[in-house]
């Protein structure tokens, strides 16, 4: 264990020898120090890890002396020892940025659990997460080589995500290596599982399946609708389960979480698909059928998300709700501060939907960038971009407003995306569209079975431009690269964040009830 040494102030500091002489037994050295000038002074000389400092000293106050040591060392943490109840003293050393307030008398395991708490509190973390995975790591192995139902996969994906972020915070980074394989491997199971069960849920109503992209409205929100309170639909592109988990206590400091539940993105899981799907209603080809002069196929230059807007109110004429709809696309950051500027005008609706792109634009400039890609080599960086992004976004400053309202709120995304890391090479003709997690063509070539492939479109409801046109799917942590200047084309590509294909991270993705506290 590391040496750490206390420096502990008090005007009866003779009085606490056998407190001073517990913690050296634990292996903490301890300078005392009988006044508050005599520990400045000390402070000022000496590298500390801690102070103890009394409040109640004659001259120089505790409170007075906290204040000169944050002037001085601010990263230095400070404990308060008070015999002192006041409700003022205690509001003082915690606006002065103490890390822990004691309470006269004390005992030495007071003392010890406060420093512990302070000092060693990754330590023991770390140890307790690296220990805690590791008897888990059994259970998940062993768990998703069953056939597991969609239900099962979505809470082996939920304990995978809580591991990731736990790991995350230890400092001995071995058992993430661990985490990772075993997520590849969790991943691999993933796909056989869509691979062996996705267009039955299209098909066959009368078995267990998943919530699928099409019926988010019908099955979770129109049933809401009418109950009081009026409704903020926040939909942020490209969201996965991680990043929400790091969103989430920022946004429980405003809102209860109702419910957090996740539910499954069509394929492909692009905006273009899946997205149209939960706006509309219907999946591709319902829509392309009742919509032909909405609904942009590959071949066309035109946008593929320009009429949610439209979707959205026949979506809502087709199942006969009575409701005032609002839907705003935010892109730039100047459309979100005139959002937040004339959010009193957005209460006037009884349904607002809100589109927020950038999660999306962060992906692909973390392609297109190389400072983005240094800034998010990883997926903690990403998580880290992420909420970062959020804390400075006009979103945050919107959901801060709709807090003081009574109005109720859902979070989701339209897919999730992943980091890829192999390539698989294809060929196709000028036609085939650009995604790199999946191709759409009628005259695909490829080597090797590490993809989905689809020869049927019409039988996973995608559209089919030409009669022989297919769609094959990057699967795990693949992306499809071309032999044309394959290794250009390979370097630039591996370890950006991409979506389209059949992933954890991509298909399971959250859907949350806020309410205001």
């Amino acid at each position: 264990m590391q040496a750490y040494h206390i420096l502990w102030a008090d005007d009866e500091i003779d009085l606490l020898k056998p407190h001073i002489l517990f913690l050296k037994q634990k292996g903490y050295e301890v300078t005392p120090a009988c006044s508050g000038s005599d520990a400045l002074d000390l402070f000022q000389d000496r590298n500390f890890d801690i102070v103890f400092l009394d409040e109640n000293m004659p001259g120089m106050s505790g409170l007075e002396t906290l204040a000169q040591m944050k002037n001085l060392k601010p990263h230095i943490p400070v404990v308060m020892v008070t015999k002192s109840e006041e409700e003022r003293i205690m509001e003082e050393a915690i606006g002065s940025h103490i890390s822990d307030y004691l309470i006269k008398p004390i005992n030495p395991n007071q003392l010890l659990l406060s420093v512990k708490k302070i000092l060693e509190n990754k330590r023991i973390i770390t140890e307790k997460t690296n220990l805690g995975y590791q008897q888990d790591f059994r259970n998940l192995s062993m768990a998703f080589n069953e056939r597991l139902n969609f239900e099962e996969w979505t809470e082996v994906y939920k304990k995978l995500v809580h591991w990731e972020l736990a790991l995350e915070q230890a400092s001995d980074k071995s058992m993430q290596e661990v985490l990772e394989m075993q997520k590849s491997e969790a991943n691999t199971n993933f796909v056989r599982f869509i691979q062996d069960n996705y267009e039955e849920w299209l098909n066959n109503p009368n078995i267990e399946r998943p919530l699928l992209s099409h019926q988010l409205f019908r099955k979770k929100i129109f049933p809401e609708l009418g109950k009081s309170e009026k409704i903020f639909f926040i939909l942020i592109d490209n969201l996965r389960y991680d990043q929400w988990r790091v969103l989430a206590p920022i946004i429980g400091e405003l809102f209860n979480i109702e419910e957090e539940s996740l539910y499954y993105s069509i394929l492909p899981t692009t905006t273009a698909y899946a997205r149209n799907a939960i706006f509309a209603g219907m999946l591709p080809t319902e829509i392309a059928k009742n919509f032909p002069q909405y609904w942009k196929d590959e071949e066309d230059e035109e946008g593929k998300n320009l009429y949610e807007d439209i979707f959205l109110q026949k979506q809502f004429e087709k199942n006969k709700i009575q409701a005032k709809v609002a839907y705003h696309k935010i892109i730039t950051n100047q459309q979100g501060r005139s959002l937040v500027e004339n959010y009193k005008n957005l209460l006037h609706n009884d349904f607002v939907a809100i589109v927020y792109n950038f999660v999306d634009m962060l992906s692909h400039a973390r392609t297109d960038l190389q400072m983005i890609r240094e800034l998010a080599p990883d997926e903690p960086a990403y998580r880290s971009l992420t909420k970062s992004w959020f804390l400075h976004s006009p979103l945050w400053e919107l959901l801060q407003k709709i807090a003081r309202e009574k109005v109720r709120v859902i979070i989701t995304t339209d897919h999730g995306t992943i980091r890829v890391k192999r390539p698989f090479k294809i060929v196709g003709d000028k036609s085939v569209n650009t995604n790199l997690r999946y191709k759409q063509g009628k005259n695909l070539s490829y080597e090797g079975k590490d993809i989905f492939e689809i020869r049927k479109p019409e039988k996973l409801f995608l559209p089919k431009p030409n009669i022989s046109t297919s769609y094959v799917f990057a699967v795990e942590d693949y992306f499809f690269a071309y032999p044309n200047n394959y290794n250009y084309y390979v370097s630039y590509f591996k370890d950006t964040f991409q979506h389209g294909g059949i992933s954890l991270e991509e298909m399971i993705i959250p859907f949350v009830w806020l309410s205001p506290k």
